[in-house]
């Protein structure tokens, strides 16, 4: 069996430099990773990773917390984290969480169960009990797409974001807008807080009971749920805004059935551009999250923290961009 000694002198390098780059450290130039993965793949060899795991105390597992609808923009994250949590050589383990406390709860006892160097939040968990029990752990842990003012966290500005695609909505001459938001979680209140801003500073009356529906999740049909509640409510509208874009498929779906034309008679703006974005008909305009920098951000700022053992950046806020597609264009006259 090959060892790690038998390819450091294949390549006249020490163990250690050919332990780096097995482990996924940064500290290997290029030139010498190369040749080092090269050889590893010509010669078969597989580190032992039971021994490597005993030697350094760590299990080299992150745990990853997701709602248990695993819905297409979670899916579509993950799949970025998990690329680059591969590349500093971890593995992952699913814990899905329904919106009730009693799973929150039986989540956290899943975790302490685990032996994990970490866990990344993809899913936000509001009872206060978890994030204390997981920071008695000392376990570090990062926030991906959500703000915690406890835990490292990579996102966009929510409300900012909200209040571009409100605007662009107004700028085309749209007054009568409604919103459809989950309820209960930090981004549905931002986002719910950027499109009364940006209806504010139209000169257009806060008035929620009538401006907005919120349903229990992010999910085409939750989406048409909501927009079925809109159009039992009031047909007087000329745009909607969802906060995701499962929503606002969902919502586009019952407009449809119900005979409206998107955009000739009402337009939609969604929020995150997930792939399905770009080929669902009419194409939905969008705000884009940046997956892939999102996805990176997170798993470095874990790897980061894990080995260091300390606290690192703790509010780190990305870009987004307003994705204009066919789904919106001026209201009737």
């Amino acid at each position: 069996m090959v060892s790690i000694k038998d390819i450091a002198k294949q390549v006249g390098m020490s163990p250690s430099t050919v332990s780096r780059v097995v482990n996924g450290k940064k500290h290997v130039n290029s030139e010498k990773r190369e040749q080092i993965l090269k050889l590893i793949k010509e010669t078969g060899y597989v580190p032992n990773q039971a021994a490597r795991n005993m030697v350094l105390r760590r299990s080299f597992t992150v745990g990853i917390v997701l709602t248990d609808t695993f819905n297409i923009f979670q899916r579509q994250l993950f799949s970025f984290v998990e690329r680059h949590l591969n590349s500093f050589g971890y593995n992952t383990h699913f814990f899905f969480v329904k919106f009730e406390q009693v799973s929150e709860e039986e989540c956290l006892i899943k975790l302490k169960a685990e032996t994990l160097d970490g866990i990344i939040m993809i899913h936000e968990i509001r009872n206060p009990v978890f994030y204390d029990s997981v920071r008695k752990m000392e376990l570090p842990l990062v926030t991906a797409t959500f703000n915690s003012p406890d835990f490292p966290s990579i996102h966009v500005c929510e409300e900012d974001a909200a209040y571009d695609a409100v605007d662009h909505l107004l700028k085309l001459g749209h007054r009568k807008i409604r919103m459809i938001s989950s309820n209960g979680l930090s981004c549905g209140s931002q986002r719910a807080e950027g499109f009364f801003r940006a209806l504010e500073a139209a000169g257009i009356k806060r008035n929620p009971d009538e401006q907005t529906i919120f349903v229990r999740q992010d999910t085409a049909e939750f989406g048409m749920y909501g927009m079925r509640e809109l159009l039992l409510r009031n047909r007087d509208f000329s745009a909607i805004f969802a906060a995701t874009d499962e929503l606002a498929i969902g919502a586009m779906r019952v407009l449809k059935d119900k005979g409206f034309r998107i955009p000739e008679d009402v337009s939609v703006v969604g929020f995150d551009d997930i792939e399905i974005s770009d080929y669902f008909m009419p194409r939905l305009t969008t705000i884009r999250q940046p997956f892939s920098e999102i996805g990176e951000r997170t798993a470095l700022l874990l790897h980061k923290y894990i080995n260091s053992g300390e606290r690192v950046e703790m509010d780190t806020v990305l870009p987004y961009e307003l994705i204009i597609r066919e789904s919106t264009c001026a209201p009737p006259r």
